[in-house]
């Protein structure tokens, strides 16, 4: 549970900050409407929009699953009303980079209780070009028998072009790319709000930015969006910067909107590099073109053993040949060298944490150290052991600084995401920030760092995501829009999960409304599956 007892919140005091700005003021000059009836009221909250705009005290009514009135409400009465006093009002969050998918279609995980708690609503899935190509199939399976939170998809870029070359490192011939443009076509069709891609894994890595180009080119003709794990974060190949520069050419070579997702500067080498990433999407924005980033709130990112530190060559052929080039003679010791090279980038094996098998918590070199050999030969030896079934290869790697976070997510085009999976406690050790990423942003970066506004930070996470990828009728706090609402007692809003204890769920969502059906209620989870399998329209 996330509160064990109901609260009453009528004496809490408004904090400090949003009176300096004119709070009271705001909700003295709301007019008064006439009396009306609703099926809910949130009364007397400070509602912060979504829009950017100043918070302001305020009422909001809901009526059939809608936002139906916002201001000062009056008299109007509801079958139920909410005491928000000295309480935020949100637009309810979008998660614009999740993988939390395969969670939510287990019977444990398909309440969403580690998402709601963050106050996220919504939530897109298939991101870094993973995932099904059948969105028909993963709609049905969200429907049916529903989830906790709205669901989005993309297109996998990854995964079409796998449904084609499988793991062949060369371009893709004319028949070839038609057929990557049909499935891209049928996703599409299927409701998907854009193509994303993670040029960084195979089989993505072996595509040429052309191949992308064209087959942003069909998600454009929908209104769809591009989004990218970007070929390189750090100086793995085209270097963080060219990577970037990637993405701005295929939005101008496709009239695609384009998003860096979880935007970083990866490893030793390039840090300090973000002052360089901005001025190149700002250039970008200046001539026209609409890219833009998200961003998760922490230090560390997460990956695999295979993503940070094995070459994709050595992953390339019909049906992925690593094993065999584990064990071939004549390759090995390339890889190794390789291998080597790309734990440089990542700052050394002390800076990775294994996250599932026997390891879960501890890092590399621990590991290494306990079992008397080398970090690469003990990362080799993980891989088989995986193989086999008897441990785990995931990754937390510690690889980002401060000053970078800072300005990154400082940017008005900078949305939020989690890049978070869910997982059942006792069965593996996840980065911390599919528990509380959302809460984290305002927590740290916003209420004791000040380094954007929560009136930025919560744009970030509502509006502007909304209206980057097209979603209708939500992201907002405004009659007609959808009722995914939040209301949170701010002094209490927090992240607990931490790298040592990655499952504890977020604190301070006293209340959250998804498509109007109250998912937590007084500080508890419902276990409403009010969630739907939202669609991308024209």
């Amino acid at each position: 549970m996330l509160s064990p007892t109901p609260r009453r919140h009528a004496a809490r005091a408004l904090p400090a900050l949003l009176v300096a700005a004119g709070l009271l003021g705001a909700a003295a000059a709301t007019r008064p409407v006439s009396a009306q009836s609703y099926d809910l009221i949130i009364r007397g909250g400070i509602l912060v929009d979504g829009s950017g705009s100043p918070a302001r005290a305020g009422d909001v009514a809901i009526e059939g699953g809608r936002i139906a009135a916002v201001g000062d409400l009056g008299a109007a009465t509801a079958s139920r009303a909410i005491d928000a006093t000295g309480l935020h009002v949100f637009p309810g969050f979008i998660d614009t980079h999740s993988h939390a998918m395969p969670a939510l279609l287990r019977d444990e995980l398909r309440t969403a209780q580690p998402l709601l708690a963050q106050g996220i609503t919504t939530i897109f899935a298939n991101p870094d070009g993973g995932g099904t190509v059948d969105l028909a199939d993963q709609r049905a399976r969200i429907r049916d028998p529903g989830v906790g939170v709205n669901v989005g998809a993309f297109v996998p870029h990854g995964s079409v072009r796998r449904a084609v070359l499988g793991m062949q490192a060369r371009e893709a011939t004319a028949e070839e790319l038609d057929r990557m443009r049909t499935i891209v076509r049928e996703g599409m069709d299927e409701g998907a709000f854009g193509l994303s891609s993670g040029l960084y894994y195979s089989p993505g890595s072996y595509a040429p930015t052309g191949e992308v180009v064209e087959l942003a080119k069909i998600a454009a003709e929908y209104g769809g969006v591009y989004q990218s794990h970007i070929r390189d974060e750090s100086d793995y190949s085209i270097g963080l910067l060219g990577a970037v520069d990637e993405v701005v050419e295929i939005s101008r070579g496709s009239g695609i909107t384009g998003v860096v997702t979880h935007i970083k500067a990866l490893g030793p080498r390039v840090w300090g590099q973000s002052a360089d990433v901005v001025r190149r999407i700002e250039e970008a924005r200046a001539e026209g073109l609409a890219i833009y980033a998200d961003q998760y709130p922490y230090g560390a990112s997460g990956t695999s053993i295979v993503g940070a530190l094995v070459p994709r060559w050595a992953l390339a052929g019909e049906g992925g040949n690593l094993y065999e080039r584990m064990e071939d003679p004549a390759e090995r010791p390339r890889l190794v060298a390789e291998m080597w090279e790309n734990l440089d980038r990542r700052g050394g094996a002390d800076r990775l944490m294994l996250q599932g098998g026997p390891y879960g918590g501890r890092t590399l070199q621990d590991v290494a150290d306990d079992r008397g050999i080398d970090a690469i030969e003990t990362a080799l030896a993980l891989l088989v052991e995986a193989l086999d079934g008897g441990g785990g290869t995931g990754l937390t790697s510690f690889n980002m600084n401060d000053e970078d976070i800072a300005r990154f997510m400082s940017q008005p085009w900078m949305m939020t995401s989690s890049d978070g999976s869910l997982w059942v406690p006792g069965e593996g050790h996840p980065h911390p920030r599919g528990f509380g990423a959302f809460p984290r942003r305002i927590r740290k970066y916003v209420l004791e760092e000040g380094v954007t506004t929560l009136e930025q930070a919560i744009h970030a996470m509502t509006a502007l995501p909304a209206r980057v990828y097209g979603i209708e009728g939500r992201g907002v706090l405004e009659p007609g829009a959808v009722a995914d609402v939040i209301v949170v007692d701010l002094e209490r809003f927090r992240d607990t999960a931490e790298y040592d204890d990655p499952h504890g769920l977020a604190e301070g969502v006293e209340y959250s409304l998804v498509n109007g059906t109250l998912a937590i209620d007084e500080g508890r989870f419902t276990d409403a599956l009010a969630g739907e399998a939202i669609i991308k329209t024209q």
